[in-house]
């Protein structure tokens, strides 16, 4: 795992997986993210900016806290994640500053996309 962060920040994201395959096939085609395996009951993933892990042998517990992904265009985030076997739990919609959409993963996580307003200078 990473030891590159900083005191008080988001360094690592861990998933209990029902299959590390599925769930790689599933990120890896809807997100681009690649992975490093640790042994057959781990592996890890990276989105380019922040890693975390895929890990087997503890019960899959769906919830806790949102993790939120970026992206420029939530039109085709959503197609990917479609695609990938995901589902949309919740249509895209407007926040101060942007818009985003909540979706389900193979294993029941939900996540979500966001995507800044043209006219928010974010």
């Amino acid at each position: 795992m990473s030891t590159r962060g900083k005191e008080s920040q988001i360094d690592n994201i861990e998933f209990n997986v029902l299959e590390i395959a599925r769930s790689k096939a599933f990120y890896g085609a809807a997100f681009g993210w690649t992975f490093t395996d640790y042994g057959p009951d781990y592996t890890e993933f990276t989105d380019g900016r922040l890693t975390g892990g895929f890990t087997v042998g503890e019960p899959v517990r769906p919830g806790g806290a949102l993790v939120i992904l970026y992206s420029d265009d939530l039109v085709r985030a959503q197609r990917s994640i479609e695609a990938a076997g995901g589902s949309i739990s919740r249509a895209v919609f407007s926040f101060p500053g942007g818009r985003r959409f909540h979706f389900i993963d193979p294993d029941g996580y939900e996540l979500a996309v966001w995507s800044a307003d043209a006219d928010s200078g974010q």
